[in-house]
């Protein structure tokens, strides 16, 4: 009878006695003149299962390629562990060397290795501790956003990577052509690059949102929510940037300011409540070993009500703190677009909690925003978390073809490139709501891990696009 490979997650929870088979790369290899201690690890877990080798009766050949890194086959018993830190080990009676590992170029023998030095190994990290963790985490978050919105039915509507549109100028975007660009480019009669010349017969760019097409879907199915990557080709060398991220940008017809402020809340508490109850073993590596508040912090947002205050109300709490002392890298007054450390004060030291802050002058917002009543402020809201800042950002959007052709108008926009989104407030335009997670931000809280580009398999950042 064939034996099957079992994971080394349901090796740990399998009771003694049984002959098995595991598989994986080894982590490290101990031991005395007569045992070798391996510790087995095929990344379904954060936890090793440990190979006990007798050396009186194994090649010694073999032995010796049994390194760190090395990946191996081992047939033996599962039996109760002797020694502390595991239930259940392996007495090994036949290893096979699936590949070798030279000990002396293998990048991740020093325990301590730094994350701006795994950066450059990036397609060596995720066989640390660390980053399996990380990437174990990021695929159970994928799935909790799709079976959050899939139990809700919302319908996930796939918005295209290239497009025409800005997006109302979130962020500088990535050209996309075909053009030969060692060559004479086409020219137009007035001296500009021909792009009718182009695939696309015009000029395109990798997307920086999907939220305009989303609206589109939202006035047509109810309910819908995007989930993709996107781009910002911005020269931003800050731990919270990257030039490709993943974004989750919900769009719900008929939903007011209010109905969006529950909506979110209700929905990043149900992704933080996922990872505690499906990801504890990983969060509670990185705690221990990185981030020792990570644990109470998370359980912190699941058990705490969100507080909501306007713009102008946060602006009075801010500038009562810079009266009494406090320190502020940047200047605090109303108009300004709050800085991280001002959003955090708010979070951390003034609330204690999670925030929402709503009715955001409008000069420092997009045009699709509902204007209020005063002329000055929109329905925008954002979500504002410990240790991160902002998390979510959304609003309730102009229904109105008047207000919204006017505040176009206002801020000098081309109207010719939006006509195709002007449409679902000419025809049956009716109230609605949606906001933006950045898929990394939400890891960065879930992990607490310091640096965004330390929560994506391989990032793209200025002057960095490796592997």
């Amino acid at each position: 009878m064939t034996l099957i490979r079992t994971k080394v997650k349901d090796l740990l929870k399998t009771a003694p006695g049984a002959e098995v088979l595991a598989k994986g790369w080894v982590r490290t290899k101990r031991g005395n003149k007569e045992v070798a201690f391996v510790a087995l690890n095929d990344g379904s877990t954060i936890n090793n299962i440990q190979i006990v080798v007798d050396k009186t009766t194994t090649n010694p050949e073999l032995l010796s390629k049994i390194t760190t890194g090395a990946c191996i086959a081992v047939r033996g018993k599962l039996v109760k562990s002797i020694g502390g830190g595991q239930a259940v080990e392996i007495q090994a009676a036949e290893i096979e060397i699936y590949g070798e590992c030279d000990p002396v170029r293998f990048p991740l023998q020093k325990k301590d290795t730094s994350f701006e030095y795994l950066r450059t190994v990036a397609h060596m990290r995720p066989r640390t501790n660390t980053f399996g963790a990380v990437l174990r985490l990021r695929s159970q978050m994928a799935f909790a956003i799709h079976q959050y919105f899939h139990d809700k039915g919302f319908v996930y509507l796939h918005t295209p990577l290239i497009t025409a549109s800005d997006a109302e100028g979130a962020g500088n975007m990535f050209q996309v052509t075909t053009l030969d660009l060692t060559a004479p480019l086409p020219r137009d009669k007035k001296g500009g690059i021909d792009y009718g010349k182009d695939f696309f017969g015009r000029r395109t760019s990798l997307t920086v949102s999907g939220q305009l097409e989303g609206e589109l879907g939202a006035t047509a199915l109810g309910e819908i929510y995007t989930f993709g990557p996107t781009f910002r080709a911005e020269n931003s060398n800050t731990p919270r940037h990257l030039a490709e991220f993943w974004m989750i940008e919900p769009e719900m017809a008929f939903y007011d300011i209010h109905d969006n402020m529950v909506l979110a809340e209700d929905f990043i508490k149900s992704l933080v409540r996922y990872a505690l109850e499906n990801c504890y073993d990983d969060i509670k590596f990185l705690n221990d070993r990185y981030d020792d508040g990570l644990i109470e912090r998370l359980q912190g947002v699941v058990n705490t009500e969100f507080k909501v205050l306007t713009y102008t109300e946060g602006i009075e709490i801010l500038e009562k703190a810079v009266a009494d002392g406090h320190k502020f890298e940047y200047p605090v007054s109303w108009g300004v677009d709050l800085q991280s450390e001002h959003e955090r004060y708010l979070v951390e030291t003034h609330f204690g909690r999670p925030v929402i802050l709503t009715d955001y002058p409008k000069d420092i917002k997009a045009f699709y925003m509902k204007q209020n009543d005063d002329g000055k402020t929109v329905r925008g809201m954002d979500v504002l978390f410990p240790k991160i800042g902002e998390i979510i950002g959304g609003s309730e959007r102009e229904a109105d073809l008047g207000k919204i052709n006017a505040r176009i108008d206002e801020l000098g926009m081309s109207r010719r490139t939006l006509e195709w989104y002007l449409d679902t407030r000419r025809f049956g335009s009716c109230p609605h709501s949606g906001f933006g997670l950045g898929f990394e931000r939400l890891l960065l809280f879930i992990t607490g891990m310091q640096n965004i580009r330390d929560v994506i398999p391989f990032p793209r950042t200025p002057k960095n696009a490796e592997f």
